[in-house]
């Protein structure tokens, strides 16, 4: 049975999805619950330009804000479960989205990680990436899809 369980949440439908099977696992299994959300990398074209100093600041301010909003209704959800999660934001950095998840999932112990999916192939998932599959295709340990309906 799993005991700490790490939902990856991005504020989609299927990522609320993920959470509410997260959460019901964690609450029949008795498990711990983190829940985290990677904050987007700032467009390159910003990233490079040294007169778009503010405008990064302003977009890094409203993404952290977007993402604690995030996690605060993650939590209260939680809880109206039954469940007491923990909730991280995790910030920009250098590496790719599936590599910072991962990292957390470690750095909690996580023996489930739990993630939405769209279900998008083909060119479609090619243009648009995909962090489940990267997690997926990285992770020591199992990792749940959930799909929307």
């Amino acid at each position: 049975m799993y005991r700490r369980i790490l939902a990856a949440i991005d504020g989609s439908h299927a990522s609320d999805r993920a959470l509410e099977e997260a959460v019901r696992i964690s609450r029949e299994a008795g498990a711990s619950l983190l829940v985290v959300h990677a904050l987007e990398d700032p467009p390159a074209v910003l990233e490079d330009n040294p007169y778009a100093e503010d405008a990064l600041r302003m977009l890094k301010a409203s993404r952290e804000e977007a993402g604690a909003n995030l996690l605060k209704r993650a939590k209260a959800d939680a809880a109206a479960a039954g469940v007491n999660a923990e909730a991280t934001l995790l910030d920009e950095d250098a590496l790719p989205t599936p590599a910072r998840i991962l990292r957390a999932a470690q750095a909690f112990n996580a023996d489930l990680i739990v993630l939405g999916t769209h279900g998008h192939h083909g060119l479609r998932r090619a243009m648009l990436g995909s962090s489940a599959e990267g997690v997926v295709r990285m992770a020591p340990v199992p990792v749940l899809l959930v799909r929307t309906p």
